[in-house]
C-alpha cells in the first residue's frame, strides 16, 4: 500500500533522495513548474519550495558531501546550487564564462548552458558537478567555488526533451561518465574529457544509466525494453596471495638471464 502520495501540477521530470542525509528525509522534485519542490517523507507534506528558476526543472541532485546542498538544472539554461535550510535558498548560479562575459550581455549572464540543462550528476566525492545541456555540451564544475573547470568533452549530442539520466563511475582511476547517446552509451573520462569508447548493445534509444560501485557494473535501460548490465573488461588476474612472489619473478628472471649471458661473453 502507498505510504504517501504527493500531487504535482504537470509532468514530473526528475526526483532524488539524498544518499547521505541523516537529519532529513527530503525528496527533491523537478516538475513542469519552475519551482523546485521538496517532499518531506516524515511529515508527508511538500510545503518546501525553492524559487529562482524561470522554466521547468529537468534535473535535480543532492550533494553526496553536504546533506542540505541541492543542485538543480532547468530549461532556462541555468544550474543553481541550494542550501535548503537557508531562507533565501540559492547559494549560487553557475556561470559558464566564470564571470568574464557577464558584463557584455546580461541575458547570457549566469547560464550554465546555451540550451536546456537536462542532466546533472555529482562526482562520488561531491567535489565536482557534471552538467549536460541541449547545446551539445557537457561541463564539469567545481562544486564549492562554482567555477567552470573548462574540461573539453567535444560535442556531446543531446536531443532529449526530458531529463537525461547519465551516470558516473565510483572507485575507478580515472573516473568515467556514462552518457546515453542514441542507442549507444558514450564513455568519457571525467577530468580529461576524452571519449574512451561507445558501448553498443541496445536496439533503441537509451534512456538512463546507473552505476553500481560494489560490483563496478553499469546498468542501462532502453526503449527496446531491455536492461543491460555492463561489466569492466577483465585484466590479467593477479591473485592477491601470490602477487608478491609472482611479480618479481616475471621481472627478475629475464634480467637474471641477461646478467649471466653478459658475464659469459666477458668470460
Amino acid at each position: 500500500q502507498p505510504a504517501d502520495i504527493f500531487h504535482f501540477e504537470g509532468t514530473v521530470y526528475s526526483h532524488h533522495m539524498s544518499p547521505v542525509a541523516t537529519k532529513h528525509c527530503l525528496i527533491a522534485v523537478g516538475t513542469k513548474s519552475p519551482k523546485v519542490q521538496l517532499c518531506d517523507l516524515k511529515s508527508g507534506s511538500s510545503s518546501h519550495i525553492l524559487q529562482g528558476h524561470r522554466q521547468e526543472v529537468l534535473a535535480v541532485s543532492w550533494s553526496p558531501r553536504h546533506e542540505y546542498v541541492l543542485a538543480t538544472g532547468s530549461a532556462d539554461g541555468r544550474v543553481k546550487l541550494w542550501e535548503v535550510r537557508r531562507a533565501s535558498g540559492c547559494l549560487s548560479t553557475l556561470d559558464q564564462y566564470n564571470g568574464e562575459k557577464s558584463k557584455a550581455s546580461s541575458e547570457a549572464a549566469n547560464t550554465a548552458h546555451n540550451g536546456r540543462v537536462n542532466g546533472l550528476c555529482y562526482t562520488n566525492d561531491g567535489l565536482h558537478l557534471l552538467t549536460i545541456g541541449t547545446d551539445d555540451r557537457m561541463r564539469l564544475w567545481n562544486s564549492s567555488t562554482g567555477e567552470n573547470t573548462l574540461v573539453n568533452y567535444g560535442k556531446v549530442c543531446n536531443e532529449s526533451r526530458k531529463g537525461l539520466k547519465f551516470a558516473m563511475s565510483c572507485g575507478c582511476n580515472p573516473e568515467f561518465a556514462f552518457v546515453p547517446y542514441g542507442s549507444t552509451i558514450a564513455v568519457y573520462t571525467v577530468f580529461t574529457g576524452e571519449l574512451i569508447t561507445m558501448l553498443r548493445g541496445h536496439y533503441s534509444t537509451v534512456n538512463c544509466c546507473v552505476f553500481q560501485p560494489h560490483f563496478q557494473e553499469l546498468y542501462s535501460g532502453s526503449k527496446d525494453c531491455n536492461i543491460l548490465a555492463w561489466i569492466p573488461a577483465p585484466r590479467e588476474p593477479v591473485p592477491d596471495d601470490i602477487s608478491e612472489k609472482s611479480l618479481p619473478q616475471q621481472h627478475v628472471n629475464p634480467a637474471y638471464e641477461d646478467a649471466w649471458s653478459s658475464s659469459d661473453d666477458e668470460g
